[in-house]
């Protein structure tokens, strides 16, 4: 049997299944017995008799039909696992990033938190220097004005003490 009656046969013998090729060519092996077909009869919706062919498979074509349908399958489930164990990898390298970048922003976030606190203090202990100095120099005011009249009475005295001493 050629290649392209093969494949007609494999395609007429699936009714349109998808079948890996292995399955296919273990049913239509050459040199294995063909399916034969019974042919059936019924009904159809005008209600005349019709006869359809089905094809029988003999128990060794369906054993090896089994144990390809196994091996695809035992390969499908190996395929997930290594697809799961590849996903929980990943997840599990995401998780740990995540971990650290939040451990790392909690720690800024702290540094942040006592350098606000620290810069908050300072700033309170200038303006209360501030408000201090303002309220000694209030004093300063009246001080000044004293000061103002002392220098007046000695610039006075200092005036009459040279004239006292340039008497010829």
């Amino acid at each position: 049997m050629d290649e392209s009656s093969q494949a007609s046969s494999s395609e007429a013998a699936t009714d349109g299944i998808d079948l890996s090729p292995e399955l296919v060519a273990a049913i239509t092996e050459p040199g294995v017995d063909q399916p034969t077909t019974t042919p059936t009869s019924g009904l159809d919706s005008h209600g005349q008799e019709c006869i359809e062919s089905k094809p029988k498979f003999s128990q060794s074509d369906i054993l090896k039909a089994v144990e390809v349908v196994e091996r695809d399958s035992l390969a499908i489930a190996e395929s997930f696992s290594s697809l799961f164990a590849s996903l929980r990898l990943a997840l599990s390298e995401v998780t740990s990033c995540s971990v650290d970048h939040m451990q790392c922003f909690a720690d800024a976030a702290g540094q942040l938190q006592e350098s606000a606190l620290d810069a908050a203090t300072k700033g309170n202990r200038y303006i209360n220097s501030c408000l201090r100095l303002n309220e000694e120099m209030k004093g300063v005011d009246g001080l000044a004005s004293e000061l103002k009249i002392i220098r007046r009475n000695v610039d006075a005295l200092d005036t009459a003490v040279n004239k006292l001493l340039r008497l010829p």
